[in-house]
């Protein structure tokens, strides 16, 4: 099966996630309430470590969990871990093999703290060193780059935290993510046709801001990964404290602004990137101003809460980074020097 074929798998990766996991993570969360949890310590690599961002706005807003990433060279190479009393550690890998990744989880077992992993290998090392473990049931994903794994691994994180929250509300939100992510796939003969203009980049910035800080992270790294773009992620804070400076007229920006409470920090970015900047500006959104800004813009469904945008808003910069790539005459299913399972220490 190829990267195209598991992109377009997504609503039904996500609506199996849902089916068999929601009473489980709710079992999780029982478990987990009884003990004492005051913050959750992450750790991941790559792809995952995106979907950490996700957890640590979701979890911060809605479940008032500070979150700290791990750097899991404390625990491996310099052998100084912090203290993680009342704690929820946390382990996020596709493989579930990275030695790092699996060491820090065994570090908060010796610590006593509770262990989660989510990963779609519920046999992997990963998932014998937690105490609790999600598995994201995505099915065997052959493509090198990630795609089904990482919005189940979004869907897993916001299932925790409405289950946290014990919200109908964001639950039955949840439920209609696959339909969402369809929708956001049917845009797949448009951009397959607007990433020709896109063939001859080879450098742009990504951005994205709040619970899309994840998106433009993960954006940029598939077209590092399948494209060879030398691709800069910032939040439109960020941009503005002096990477602005390298946009020119006719660079390429790249945005992600849905609708929510960080939409009109990005509309202001935009205008100003289009007015002063003159930067070719491609925008995912789907409010009509941001989306008139773009020089190609790519619409979201409406009706998506900001808080579970990135699940969606990440379909549409998948298909173009699979287009872009095929339009520079790569193999999306071969890129150089990657391989599926990254074992880091």
């Amino acid at each position: 099966m190829g990267l195209k074929e598991e992109i377009f798998e997504q609503p039904e990766t996500l609506q199996r996630l849902l089916d068999t996991q929601t009473a489980h993570v709710e079992r999780i969360v029982r478990a987990i309430r009884q003990r004492e949890v005051n913050y959750v310590f992450l750790a991941a690599r790559g792809t995952s470590d995106h979907a950490g961002l996700y957890a640590k706005y979701l979890w911060g807003v809605f479940n008032q969990l500070p979150m700290a990433l791990a750097a899991p060279s404390l625990f491996s190479i310099y052998g100084r871990p912090p203290a993680l009393k009342n704690g929820l550690v946390v382990g996020i890998s596709q493989s579930g093999q990275s030695p790092d990744i699996v060491g820090v989880l065994a570090e908060g077992n010796r610590q006593a703290a509770p262990t989660l992993a989510i990963t779609n290998d519920p046999d992997s090392p990963l998932a014998q060193a937690a105490e609790f473990v999600i598995d994201i049931g995505a099915g065997t994903e052959e493509a090198v780059a990630a795609t089904k794994t990482y919005t189940a691994q979004l869907l897993a994180i916001a299932m925790l935290s409405a289950a946290l929250d014990e919200d109908a509300d964001r639950m039955a939100a949840l439920r209609r993510a696959p339909e969402w992510v369809a929708q956001a796939l049917a845009l797949d003969a448009t951009i397959e046709r607007v990433a020709e203009r896109y063939r001859y980049m080879d450098q742009c910035v990504v951005l994205g801001r709040g619970y899309n800080y994840a998106t433009a992270f993960e954006w940029s790294l598939k077209l590092k990964e399948l494209t060879y773009v030398v691709a800069g992620p910032y939040s439109s804070a960020d941009f503005q404290h002096g990477p602005i400076a390298i946009v020119g007229q006719g660079f390429p920006v790249l945005a992600v602004a849905p609708s929510g409470a960080v939409y009109a920090d990005m509309l202001a970015l935009l205008r100003r990137l289009t007015v002063e900047h003159q930067a070719e500006l491609l925008v995912i959104s789907d409010e009509e101003e941001a989306l008139a800004l773009g020089r190609t813009s790519l619409r979201l469904p409406g009706g998506v809460p900001e808080w579970l945008s990135p699940v969606v808003s990440i379909a549409p910069a998948q298909l173009f980074c699979y287009h872009l790539t095929r339009a520079k005459g790569y193999d999306p299913e071969a890129p150089r020097g990657l391989s599926k399972v990254t074992l880091t220490h």
